[in-house]
């Protein structure tokens, strides 16, 4: 576990939230809070809503109601343009990495600096993109197509395209899945490396220990739509609470620890 943050400032801010699909309930009135700088881990089982949630915080998906504000701005009711200006704050790691397998790296990395509202040079475009590859420990494969990466490469390079634009808030869905225990764990000290080189704000859903061994300041655990335990790792690890001690001999079980 990392050192946690001093600061108490929150970038996001939830309260609230509500959505289900159908006749089942996902997220029925969670409320957090996202501190400036720090790691926030989040835990689940599978169906507690833990993608749902970050997919709420950049509207893929629309809450049913609740209050979702980052930094200041409240998003739910927000018009298009303004969603737009919001989400450019904003680095999102899907868990499969989400590459355009038909573009290059170098390709790949361009297309989100073309699109920024504030126009730069190719000259500039190049630089940055050098340096977010030399980031991630991959400058050599600025040519190469994602079919020929390991998924360690790609998760790396989507890392990259996606700490390019200088976002202040990460959402990292699942980091470390499909990986070797190695990789997961390299994976684990990169986010650690850029919140401390980018000055990050995040939230890691993971079902990996280890990784949220590795990152976290803080945790939250969901269970039925709600935030069940909050705290630091000793507190979640030091409990005689059978959910939460169940739930981790479950996914120490999944992930010995190998590394």
């Amino acid at each position: 576990m990392i050192e946690a943050t001093t600061n108490t400032e929150n970038v996001i801010e939830i309260k609230d939230l509500r959505i289900g699909f159908g006749e089942m309930q996902v997220l029925d009135g969670l409320t957090l809070e996202l501190r400036k700088g720090e790691n926030l881990v989040v835990l689940g089982k599978s169906g507690t809503g833990k993608s749902v949630l970050i997919k709420c915080i950049v509207r893929l998906l629309k809450a049913d109601s609740g209050m979702i504000n980052i930094m200041g701005d409240e998003v739910n009711g927000m018009k298009y343009k303004e969603l737009e200006d919001v989400r450019r704050k904003i680095g999102f790691l899907f868990q499969s990495g989400a590459l355009y397998d038909s573009m290059t790296v170098r390709q790949n990395l361009e297309f989100p600096l073309k699109r920024m509202k504030e126009k730069i040079s190719d000259e500039e475009i190049q630089n940055k993109i050098k340096e977010a590859l030399e980031n991630v420990g991959l400058p050599d494969a600025i040519d190469k197509m994602p079919s020929e990466l390991s998924g360690g490469m790609r998760k790396r390079i989507s890392l990259a395209r996606t700490i390019i634009v200088d976002p202040a808030i990460m959402l990292y869905d699942e980091p470390t899945t499909g990986l070797d225990p190695v990789t997961s764990h390299e994976i684990s000290l990169l986010i650690n490396d850029i919140q401390k080189k980018y000055k990050t704000s995040s939230i890691i859903i993971t079902h990996d220990i280890e990784c949220a061994r590795t990152v976290a300041n803080r945790l939250i655990m969901l269970q039925k739509g709600k935030v069940y335990k909050e705290g630091k790792l000793e507190e979640f690890e030091n409990t005689d609470d059978e959910l939460i001690n169940s739930y981790f001999q479950s996914q120490n079980s999944r992930n010995p620890k190998e590394i």
